[in-house]
């Protein structure tokens, strides 16, 4: 029988979970057994699980779960450098390079486990089958415009923490702004990320220029984008990607006042947006770039978080099909995410 513990998040600030109590519900009849881990924190109350039918376990107890449980979280594991004998389903954060990834995929090899990273969960043609973009976007675009309305209080963006619903976010954005006219302009309006951006300033009121790879195939940077109070960039730094505003773009002339860099790269030697070199934090969400006038710079790396009941419903819907296919573990999307693992590890 295949048994799935999902384990409680560790994170700070991560209030998610990549399963509903429904989809608890709907892996038990399928004959899978679930197991759940009690969490404070969770936007989703255990109760809800337990009542769905899942045993429920102390947080934080899955280094104890049975040998042959999938472990399922979405973000990154406790510090620590032993050997994991599990088979992991999570945001891995680990094929790109990333610092500290290599020592990590070795805890599988020694431990005997092994990662499917949920990033790499991708469909024959090589898409993903489940992500948070549309509520990166949807979050990001929030946070910007609240940098912009702060700029007209001669302030910075003030902290920002989890809203309970996306209602809520919307209208603390609405009466943020005051009914400014104000123009934005989204590059990947057409993806999951700039699609969830452009919703949010179309509900707050903000006319949306929509920008995908037909209007930056011919190579920036654009001055159309200084020509936007705002800006989004919802596009991955890859290469070949063109550069989007200048390293100069704070000494241009320009309406441009906040970058919202949703994508949030800017280490990438391929970084469209190349006037800043950090990501920002929930506790600074925006960083000054230039000062008259002012340019700021909002760059979130866990944008979907700040939204956490949208955010786990949306992407528990899109995975769920998937996790009812988990006795199948070694083909379809789950054994091209172990292919993955395989390609990425020493000794798999």
């Amino acid at each position: 029988m295949t048994h799935l513990w999902v384990r409680a998040e560790s994170r700070a600030n991560e209030e998610r979970v990549g399963i509903t109590p429904d989809g608890v519900r709907k892996l038990i009849a399928k004959g899978v057994q679930v197991t759940v881990e009690d969490s404070a924190t969770r936007v989703l109350p255990t109760d809800d699980f337990a009542n769905a039918g899942a045993a429920i376990a102390p947080d934080g107890s899955w280094p104890e779960a049975p040998r042959d449980a999938l472990i399922f979280g979405l973000k990154e594991l406790p510090e620590g450098d032993g050997p994991l004998p599990h088979r992991h389903i999570m945001f891995g954060h680990a094929y790109k390079n990333q610092t500290g990834a290599q020592d990590f995929l070795d805890r599988f090899t020694r431990g005997g486990g092994a990662l499917y990273d949920l990033e790499y969960l991708v469909d024959p043609q090589g898409r993903r089958v489940a992500a948070f973009g549309y509520w990166a976007g949807y979050a990001g675009a929030a946070v910007s415009l609240l940098a912009l309305a702060a700029q007209a209080r001669s302030d910075t963006c003030p902290p920002v923490t989890t809203w309970k619903d996306a209602p809520a976010m919307r209208a603390e954005v609405a009466s943020a702004i005051d009914s400014q006219t104000l123009r934005a302009i989204v590059i990947g309006a057409k993806g999951r990320v700039g699609s969830g951006a452009k919703t949010l300033c179309e509900e707050v009121g903000v006319t949306v220029t929509p920008w995908d790879m037909a209007e930056t195939a011919h190579g920036g940077p654009f001055p159309e984008v200084l020509a936007h109070d705002v800006f989004f960039n919802c596009i991955l730094a890859t290469p070949g990607v063109p550069q989007f505003v200048p390293a100069d773009a704070g000494q241009r002339d320009r309406a441009l006042r906040v970058i919202g860099d949703i994508a949030c790269d800017p280490t990438s030697p391929f970084n469209p947006v190349p006037v800043y070199d950090a990501a920002t934090t929930w506790d600074r969400p925006a960083t000054r770039v230039h000062d008259t006038p002012p340019l700021d710079v909002m760059a979130i790396d866990n944008l979907p978080s700040l939204l956490p009941l949208e955010s786990s419903l949306d992407f528990a819907e899109q995975l769920l099909p998937h996790l009812a296919t988990l006795d199948q573990i070694d083909s379809g999307v789950w054994g091209r995410a172990y292919d993955m693992f395989k390609k990425h590890s020493k000794g798999a």
